[in-house]
């Protein structure tokens, strides 16, 4: 097998492929003041957006019912418009209210969330099985059951000896990589490389310390602990380049590991494959289709 990290010297082979050459929209990128989830592109992350709304229309209806109420006691029971209060030490059909009403409310809300972490954590034979191993500060990916291992580092990491701020050098390997400069501290030097509409299976641990493998538009997130091999699966219904970022504090450069994933057709996805395993480097998705 081959560990392999792609340098910045092998990006400049692909200096005449335009940016996004492999015709990839760029789906998970943050929105500044952005309000509300990424776009959905799995069934994971539906599920958890409708249960998050359903639940929020609950919460909502919880606190105008609270407010309301309390404004009937300001003005209904002040000193002004009952000043002669009355004396009681309880009110049991009040008491069984306030008890088994909260109670249907969270068997409510747990009818529909359970399902949802069933889905989540009931994990279905893999089309695809990767291995991450999270390290400070990188990824490592391995294609179980195939010859191929490699270092995913976000462009412009501290590794290179740059500053994290976008100079015109790391702006320049932003795009002989394909990206703009506005996926800077988002998009990696490799990424992850998987086909559209089929299951992956991702075997997350951690090298060193405790990170968190996370794409939001997928709807999942993983600790990576140490000795420990736990699994989260997804299948991408739309092609194109998703974010995410390491979850979990590990570190000074906890913010400077994010992680990419580029969701392609099957046919790409194994001529990149093949033409992976067979390179001396990792192959980059541009250059299976602009050869």
């Amino acid at each position: 097998m081959r560990k392999t990290s792609l340098l910045t010297g092998l990006l400049g082979a692909f200096l005449a492929a335009p940016a996004f050459a492999q015709d990839l929209d760029v789906v998970g990128r943050p929105t500044d003041a952005g309000l509300g989830f990424q776009p959905a592109a799995t069934e994971l992350a539906r599920d958890l957006q409708w249960l998050d709304g359903m639940i929020l229309v609950i919460i909502t209806a919880i606190t105008l019912f609270v407010v309301a109420l309390l404004a009937y006691v300001i003005f209904r029971y002040n000193r002004k418009a009952n000043p002669n209060p009355s004396s009681f030490t309880h009110n049991s059909p009040l008491e069984v209210a306030w008890t088994v009403g909260p109670i249907v409310i969270l068997v409510f809300i747990g009818a529909f969330s359970l399902p949802v972490l069933f889905k989540q954590q009931e994990i279905p034979e893999a089309d695809v099985t990767i291995k991450v191993t999270g390290y400070q500060w990188y990824w490592g990916y391995e294609y179980i059951g195939e010859d191929l291992i490699y270092d995913s580092y976000m462009i412009g990491a501290p590794f290179t000896g740059g500053d994290n701020r976008l100079t015109p050098e790391v702006e320049e390997q932003l795009i002989e990589a394909g990206y703009s400069k506005e996926d800077f501290l988002l998009a990696t030097d490799t990424a992850v490389v998987v086909p559209v509409g089929k299951t992956i299976v991702m075997q997350v641990t951690g090298g060193d310390v405790i990170h968190s493998w996370t794409i939001p538009a997928f709807g999942v997130k993983q600790d990576a602990v140490p000795g420990r091999l736990a699994e989260l699966w997804f299948n991408a219904d739309k092609e194109g380049v998703y974010f995410g970022q390491c979850s979990e504090l590990c570190g000074i450069a906890h913010a400077y590991m994010p992680i990419t994933v580029k969701v392609v057709s099957q046919e790409v996805y194994d001529a990149w494959l093949t033409a992976s395993k067979e390179a001396e480097e990792y192959t980059d998705v541009r250059a299976v289709l602009t050869n």
